[in-house]
């Protein structure tokens, strides 16, 4: 039996609790770190988008920069598309059609388990509106106890590095 069986076995025998997303994250506006200049440079402030692309490029700004880290990192999310992804280093916004989510304060989350469950969200708007108010934030995920959840992100991070370094052979 694996470790994340003994733990869901020990913890969760009566299943899980589901949470709103809004209940767990906090979101912030970010028209203070949008970028003013348009011609992006080779190396400096990434300049991200929650889209494919993720860096448009960069930029030698330095007001309004978002801070970002390893140890405070934050989920970009395009309140259009509703993409998202994890970002761990200081940077500038592209649009105003972003939200910057981070765990609330009084919540015990990992807040790289809810970034997980986001992206297992199965979700698809065929409206050009502003997602993460009005539907988005109001999906549910499942919230195991806290050592679940650690348990979880550790398996798949471990799954991240190797397809990481997979793809750099290939």
């Amino acid at each position: 039996m694996s470790k994340l069986e003994e733990l869901l076995n020990k913890l969760c025998s009566d299943g899980v609790e589901f949470i709103k997303l809004d209940k767990c994250l906090s979101y912030e506006q970010p028209t203070k770190y949008i970028v003013k200049c348009k011609d992006y440079i080779e190396t400096g402030l990434p300049v991200l988008t929650a889209g494919q692309t993720f860096i448009l490029g960069y930029t030698d700004e330095t007001e309004g920069v978002f801070n970002a880290s390893k140890d405070n990192p934050v989920i970009i999310f395009d309140d259009f598309t509703t993409s998202f992804h994890w970002v761990d280093f200081d940077f500038k916004i592209k649009s105003s059609a972003m939200k910057m989510l981070r765990p609330r304060a009084d919540m015990n989350i990992s807040f790289r388990f809810v970034y997980y469950a986001m992206k297992c969200i199965k979700y698809q708007t065929l409206e050009h509106s502003r997602q993460w108010i009005s539907k988005y934030s109001q999906l549910e995920i499942p919230l195991p106890p806290i050592e679940v959840q650690n348990e979880i992100v550790r398996i798949l991070d471990c799954f991240t590095q190797l397809e990481a370094e997979l793809e750099a052979e290939l």
